[in-house]
């Protein structure tokens, strides 16, 4: 039933069915996430600024969940030699790294005018800096070593070590003292943060995340095309 998830040939045919509804509800959840975020309160103290939230929260939420994909098919790839998943890696990496950037600069602007100053190096802020640095070796690697072997191992094996950095960043803000907020959705039944802003946060994520998809699906059927000769 999922063998799209790890079979090249059925992953093509899945994307070619799905592609043209995917634009579609993903252009409809952006039109009702912009309304939603348009429409959401200013906060009493943070005023417009606010706003940001609604991409810096996406950002980071789906920089976490991307490396979190690339460690499981890492795991898978090492374990069952499955060549669609070092596939999945190289080609969503860049997605990644593109999600942690956007965390950083929001977050940045968002805490010039809180904190008074763009950047500390808050366990928060250092951690996700970290996931920026390693995302962009794991882009590096993908043009170095002849062997293509050596290279997709040699890949797997570091997106695992630095997978150690996932736990450090969700829970910086519970281990350490730090200027970061702690999470405002820990739980979905009782969250700390009003519906009136729940609500377009959901649907922006919801955005975010599907326009993610969109990128990450032409970036391996592209990947595949190039690499057909090999699976």
């Amino acid at each position: 039933m999922f063998n799209f998830l790890i079979n090249p040939n059925k992953f093509n045919k899945f994307a070619d069915v799905i592609f043209k509804p995917l634009i579609v509800i993903t252009s409809l959840t952006i039109i009702v996430g912009l309304l939603l975020v348009y429409l959401s309160p200013l906060d009493y103290q943070q005023g417009l600024t606010v706003k940001i939230m609604y991409i810096h929260v996406p950002s980071a939420w789906l920089a976490l969940l991307t490396y979190a994909i690339m460690t499981i098919y890492s795991v898978i790839g090492l374990a069952f030699k499955t060549p669609f998943s070092f596939i999945i890696n190289k080609a969503i990496a860049p997605i990644g790294a593109v999600f942690t950037i956007l965390c950083l600069l929001s977050g940045s602007m968002w805490g010039k005018p809180m904190w008074g100053t763009w950047w500390v190096w808050d366990a928060r802020l250092t951690s996700v800096a970290i996931l920026l640095v390693i995302y962009v070796i794991i882009i590096f690697l993908n043009y170095t070593f002849e062997s293509r072997e050596v290279r997709e191992k040699t890949i797997a094996i570091f997106i695992l070590i630095g997978s150690i950095n996932l736990p450090i960043i969700k829970f910086s803000v519970d281990w350490w003292n730090t200027l970061h907020q702690p999470a405002s959705i820990s739980k979905l039944s009782s969250p700390s943060i009003d519906i009136s802003m729940l609500q377009p946060l959901l649907v922006m994520t919801v955005a975010f995340s599907l326009v993610g998809l969109i990128i990450a699906i032409l970036r391996i059927k592209a990947e595949i095309l190039m690499r057909k000769n090999y699976l």
